[in-house]
């Protein structure tokens, strides 16, 4: 096979991995706490007789963007942000503890508190049930405090903690639920470290325009790698009909 059109085919196969990937990034501009993929490629010469006067590219594997989003003020008394760095635990759909930015916090029917997302928020005892209430509220280090229903002001009084954990990044890897996962199925420690702000969410770190300045780009790539693969069909069958003649 031509080393043209290899590198060609590989080409085009990279910018259809690569455009996937920024689709989903575009998916969840709007996902409260999402944190951007990113795809890690390297170079390798094709290997044959000959010079390696040829590099194609190869997959390695897709990363996070692991800075912060913007927070927006709801004013929401379940609604919670981790300031700088840490993560909120919570248990995905698979059963595994995993960790979170996403605040948006309510009850569902059970009166266990989830996300947005329907994810069970993790306290000091596993997944966090509260009893019916007249207000909830969340302290900076993750405390949850309740009024009773039918109880007088004074009786607030602290029903569990959110698990806040802060593992190093480079031990953490997005599972394909986006929720963050450490590597070995591993628990994460409590962390005093991390500290909540109230009625605020952190907004998904997508930046759009910059997502589709990247698409346009591979598909012209895309196109490019097409053209040469074309030109290379071309370039053998000439030169088949020269060796016929």
């Amino acid at each position: 096979m031509d080393k043209m059109l290899f590198i060609a085919m590989n080409g085009a196969s990279q910018a259809m991995r690569s455009q996937s990937n920024i689709a989903h990034n575009l998916a969840n501009v709007s996902t409260t706490g999402f944190k951007s993929s990113l795809d890690s490629y390297t170079n390798w010469h094709v290997a044959g007789p000959g010079l390696p006067t040829r590099v194609y590219n190869q997959w390695q594997q897709t990363g996070s963007d692991m800075t912060s989003g913007s927070f927006i003020t709801t004013g929401r008394e379940l609604d919670v942000a981790v300031r700088g760095e840490g993560w909120i635990a919570v248990q995905g759909r698979n059963g595994q503890e995993s960790y979170s930015r996403a605040g948006d916090l309510r009850l569902n029917e059970n009166g266990q508190l989830t996300n947005g997302a329907g994810h069970v928020v993790i306290g000091n005892s596993g997944p966090i049930a509260l009893p019916p209430a007249e207000k909830i509220e969340i302290a900076t280090d993750g405390s949850i405090s309740i009024l009773p229903v039918g109880q007088t002001a004074d009786s607030m009084a602290i029903v569990d903690r959110i698990k806040l954990v802060k593992p190093d990044l480079d031990k953490l890897s997005k599972g394909e639920d986006g929720l963050m996962y450490l590597q070995g199925g591993k628990k994460a420690a409590p962390s005093t470290e991390v500290n909540l702000a109230s009625g605020v969410i952190e907004s998904s770190n997508v930046n759009a325009i910059s997502e589709l300045v990247e698409m346009i780009g591979n598909a012209r790539q895309y196109e490019i790698n097409v053209k040469m693969m074309q030109t290379a069909d071309q370039t053998g069958k000439a030169a088949e009909a020269l060796l016929r003649a």
